[in-house]
């Protein structure tokens, strides 16, 4: 799959369809869909970056939907747990999931420079990790794939 965080686009559309699909699956898993969680689902699709907990917050205050940390961590943990957001290990910040809906296995190529994340997959079983496992015996649950460098972006602005 191709990384959409680095390609210049129309993000109204990721809002529109990102809020769309999480909106269905909850329906369909009989999981609420709070306005606080939606908004915050809203925040982390508006631009392809990683937020911080206390941005986000941020901004549910000035919007009046919320004043205290746990508002904003309640919300990142369902989208979290739920598979509609990712944490970022390496900012401590969270991005929306490029591929709601979709079992995989993520992996975010993140720019040093401007912050932007791009979400793309790896193949959890058939690659080396995956395959260590195997020999192993061990059985893989969650995976965390960052790698940092620079986006096409800034390495353009750059030349």
């Amino acid at each position: 799959m191709d990384p959409l965080g680095f390609k210049r686009h129309d993000h109204s559309s990721c809002i529109t369809e990102g809020v769309a699909a999480v909106a269905q699956t909850c329906a369909e898993e009989g999981l609420q869909f709070t306005p606080v969680r939606k908004r915050v689902l809203e925040i982390l699709l508006e631009g392809h970056r990683a937020i911080g907990a206390y941005e986000i917050l941020d901004t549910l205050r000035q919007e009046g939907l919320g004043s205290q940390p746990p508002v904003a961590y309640r919300a990142l943990d369902f989208l979290v747990k739920h598979g509609f957001a990712h944490k970022i290990e390496r900012l401590n910040a969270f991005i929306a999931c490029a591929h709601p809906g979709d079992a995989h296995a993520p992996a975010f190529l993140i720019c040093r420079s401007c912050d932007a994340v791009a979400e793309t997959v790896t193949a959890q079983e058939g690659g080396r990790l995956g395959k260590a496992a195997e020999a192993t015996g061990f059985t893989i649950e969650r995976t965390v794939l960052e790698a940092e460098g620079v986006c096409p972006n800034c390495q353009g602005a750059a030349g």
